[in-house]
């Protein structure tokens, strides 16, 4: 994942020295819930793209909405080891399968 890497120490380089005409720097200056509804809006459009199943929009709108979660990674202070840690220590438990409470819809 060394690309989202790269975009994490772009984004973060972009708050730590905000640059005139940077999009990333307008969403830090509108604060959290511009960033929460892009990161929204951005999931709810690659929804769409996987259900038109047209795989380069959907490419493209993984893409956004990845971008958005970064940016609003750096303004709650997540860091991408934070997210990796978390990552590896599910991948150890693929194969064990989540019991799920059945309930009884009859009563």
């Amino acid at each position: 994942m060394d690309a989202f890497k790269d975009m994490y120490d772009v984004v973060m380089s972009r708050r730590a020295e905000p640059q005139e005409g940077s999009y990333t720097c307008y969403l830090f200056e509108k604060g959290l819930d511009k960033i929460l509804k892009k990161c929204g809006e951005e999931c709810t459009e690659m929804v769409i793209a996987a259900k038109n199943s047209d795989k380069e929009e959907l490419v493209g709108e993984i893409n956004d909405l990845l971008y958005h979660m970064i940016v609003l990674m750096a303004e709650r202070g997540v860091t991408v080891e934070d997210v990796e840690a978390v990552m590896v220590e599910r991948s150890r438990k693929i194969g064990n399968l989540k019991q799920f409470h059945v309930s009884d819809h009859n009563t």
